[in-house]
């Protein structure tokens, strides 16, 4: 049954029927369609087009509607339906008969598939972050296991200067970091609700539509009905990002290929990422890598081909717009394939330290370290650059590095040198030398991991030396708790809104009526509404937490809970994490909290601090709990920056 046959005195033909139906594309978006649904038929009852009796049988229909279809989403591909919307109308008049006909009063496909498609990338943008930190961590992972590892560099596919391996993947983690900060800039644009917008002018019922935005999750509706049915921003920026961020797949795997081959040896790829040759057996092919070079290829021509066909479109909605959705969920599929392959890469990688260092000490890569030693004599850097073009040459000839001369033989190019300069022409003097920021001195590779952190001023500003592995392992730690706090981000916590505020009351209520945490009037929630931040699932808010400042660099996590049906899926962890982020933001230096779980705390960097230490207003604020031993209460401190004693 088509929605729109009274228009018409003959029926479409197969072939254009075939043509035309974008159900096989778009029944992804089944369970936000059914979602869109019931926030429209809620809408619809506030302006009397459906009373609440009404609304409480179309609700139950499409929640049974959506269970069924998450339970098993490819029944609908059984439909000869046109399309997702036209699937969940035909079976909701099933199930609630003329009442169904109701629910699409005041709406139109145009704003409907607009709406479907945002859900769509909001949910989907939110797996996709977890992708890229997980490949970041997995980059960390590397970079702190190779670490130490000498490799050398290249420009034009030349040996150029030495390198650490662990400078190598810490290149990536910054890629990766930017392909971050472009997909949470492109959900935020996305986050504003077109529902209400009708075909192209607006509904005709007077709706809330902000009230009507904020139920389905968006921060706010669209200001414009012909911009909000006709934009497909989202969806550009969304395959920008991917396009971006598979080129830095692509280089990445470009690299690995290169260092697997039989001419560098440098890597070896795990048994799990690589594949054979059905003629030679001694062949093992890094086929992972090659598949994510090519797949970048194929989410770039998805970006081409939306730009393509937006470009000569008139205000407002067409149906050229229905090739948004297959390239579109292709691309950001293969971007997600892509990074969780990448992680097996990581994970699995065998670096080759002997060959790479062997690889490093030959090419002349310490040409550049003679240079400065001439310059530390006195001798004007092109000059010096002219003297040691000399003694390469010379090298290549005789065959051999450059600190294979003798010194008389040295000196036959310039009378500066001196015995002290095979100092400086080691692999370790070359690394050590670069501990400029983003260079690839040891000192360097633990500032870069703090840089990453955002604690920029770790080192104050002084180069202090080599860093120890317990100073490498604290930087990596800090880095994971930044990537922690991105991990939240991407679990839809939020700053709270007045709109919360009952939600919030009643969470507090419930559980400092078992004792867990300490009352709060819903007054005091209103009044501290700009210190808590909530945590959602599906657009429920289902847990809260608050930061309560003291004064300049100190402040406490409160009233953190979370409903007792998500325990155990990262919330209460992502509610902490999202607060010591904004809390860094702050250039708050200590957080603290009073609590009866240390062990949760503990594996969010908090350190157990003598009570007794706190201020007297602290312990004020923070009376005993009546239904708990006062003994059990622990306090904790986490330390925002290395500044301050706790």
């Amino acid at each position: 049954m088509a929605l729109w046959g009274g228009r018409f005195k003959e029926k479409a033909s197969v072939q254009f029927k075939k043509f035309n139906d974008s159900l096989p594309i778009d029944y992804r978006m089944a369970v936000q369609d059914i979602v869109g649904s019931i926030a429209w038929a809620e809408a619809l009852t506030t302006v009397d087009v459906i009373s609440q009796d009404e609304f409480e049988r179309l609700k139950a229909a499409l929640l049974e509607l959506k269970a069924s279809v998450e339970n098993d989403p490819n029944q609908i591909l059984s439909s000869d339906a046109e399309d997702i919307h036209s699937w969940v109308e035909i079976n909701l008049i099933e199930k609630t008969g003329d009442l169904g006909k109701k629910l699409h009063t005041g709406r139109s496909r145009n704003d409907q598939v607009a709406t479907d498609l945002k859900l769509w990338c909001k949910e989907m943008g939110g797996d996709i972050l977890f992708a890229l930190v997980n490949l970041q961590q997995a980059l960390l992972n590397l970079a702190e296991r190779e670490s130490n590892t000498v490799l050398p560099g290249y420009t034009h596919l030349q040996r150029a200067q030495p390198v650490t391996f662990g400078h190598w993947c810490l290149a990536y983690v910054e890629m990766f970091n930017r392909d971050i900060g472009r997909l949470k800039d492109t959900l935020y644009r996305a986050d504003t609700s077109p529902l209400g917008s009708g075909a192209l002018a607006g509904t005709a019922y007077p709706i809330d539509r902000d009230l009507l935005a904020h139920n389905l999750g968006f921060r706010s509706a669209t200001l414009n009905s012909l911009d909000a049915v006709s934009d497909r921003d989202h969806v550009l920026e969304l395959l920008s990002s991917a396009s971006i961020s598979m080129m830095h797949l692509s280089r990445f795997a470009e690299d690995l290929i290169f260092y697997n081959s039989g001419e560098a040896g440098f890597v070896e790829m795990s048994d799990l990422v690589s594949s054979g040759s059905s003629l030679m057996p001694q062949k093992k092919n890094p086929d992972a890598c090659e598949l994510i070079r090519g797949k970048a290829g194929r989410v770039i021509g998805s970006l081409t081909a939306m730009m393509v066909t937006m470009k000569g479109l008139p205000l407002a909605y067409n149906k050229d717009m229905q090739e948004d959705k297959e390239g579109l969920f292709d691309a950001l599929d293969t971007w997600q394939e892509c990074m969780e392959m990448a992680v097996l890469i990581a994970d699995g990688l065998k670096v080759n330290r002997a060959r790479t260092l062997a690889a490093a000490q030959q090419g002349y890569a310490n040409s550049t370290e003679l240079a400065d030693y001439l310059v530390s004599k006195n001798i004007p850097f092109r000059e010096a650059h002219h003297i040691v073009g000399e003694v390469v040459l010379a090298a290549i000839d005789a065959g051999h590095a450059l600190e294979e001369f003798s010194l008389a033989q040295l000196q036959e190019f310039s009378d500066k040198i001196e015995q002290d300069v095979y100092q400086h022409l080691s692999i370790e003097s070359c690394l050590d030398k670069r501990v400029a920021i983003g260079g690839t001195s040891r000192t360097q590779v633990k500032k870069a991991l703090a840089d990453i952190q955002g604690n920029s001023d770790s080192l104050n500003g002084q180069v202090v030396g080599a860093p120890s592995k317990d100073q490498i392992n604290m930087a990596l730690k800090q880095v994971k708790q930044r990537l922690n706090a991105q991990k939240a981000a991407a679990l839809s916590v939020r700053r709270a809104r007045m709109s919360d505020v009952d939600k919030i009351y009643q969470q507090v209520d419930y559980w400092s009526g078992k004792g867990e945490i300490l009352p709060r009037s819903r007054d005091n929630i209103i009044h501290d509404i700009q210190n808590f931040v909530v945590a959602e699932i599906d657009s429920e808010v289902v847990g809260c937490a608050s930061l309560y400042i003291y004064q300049t660099g100190l402040a406490e996590i409160r009233s953190i809970v979370v409903d007792k049906s998500v325990h155990g899926q990262g919330q209460g962890q992502a509610l902490v994490q999202y607060l010591l982020e904004f809390a860094h933001q702050m250039e708050l230096q200590k957080i603290i909290v009073l609590t009866y779980l240390p062990e949760f705390f503990n594996k969010l960097g908090f350190a157990v601090i003598e009570k007794s230490s706190l201020a007297s207003n602290i312990i004020e604020d923070s009376e005993q709990s009546p239904h708990k031993d006062p003994e059990d209460e622990v306090a904790m401190v986490y330390i925002v920056d290395r500044s301050g004693n706790v």
